[in-house]
């Protein structure tokens, strides 16, 4: 029995409008990509946690496919939790990534 899945690789990169005052540290075009249950950020680069915890009850929504008409299908900015930030975290999909059940879990699949 076949007990692969596909959940899609996603890019949150920050956005925020020209000249703003960003209080996280971050910089427009900062970014980190997730790979299955991986977070991969560039060398060098850091990332807020509070920004972070913003985004993270997403992310595993996002990497599934939705319903169309679901919401978690067309918004993809999140706002910065600092509400004097102007910043966003914009989640985008990449490519998609097959699993295998037995290779990421050790509970059986119901039969």
């Amino acid at each position: 029995m076949d007990d692969s899945f596909e959940l899609y690789d996603l890019r949150v990169e920050v956005v925020a409008p020209e000249g703003a005052k960003l209080w996280c540290s971050a910089k427009p075009g900062d970014w980190f990509e997730l790979r299955g249950e991986s977070l991969y950020l560039p060398e060098g680069q850091g990332f807020s946690i509070y920004s972070l915890a913003a985004v993270l009850p997403l992310l595993a929504a996002r990497q599934r496919a939705n319903h169309p008409n679901d919401w978690m299908s067309t918004d993809s900015e999140i706002a910065c939790p600092d509400p004097a930030c102007p910043s966003r975290l914009r989640i985008t999909r990449l490519g998609l990534r097959r699993f295998r059940h037995s290779d990421v879990t050790a509970t059986e699949r119901p039969k």
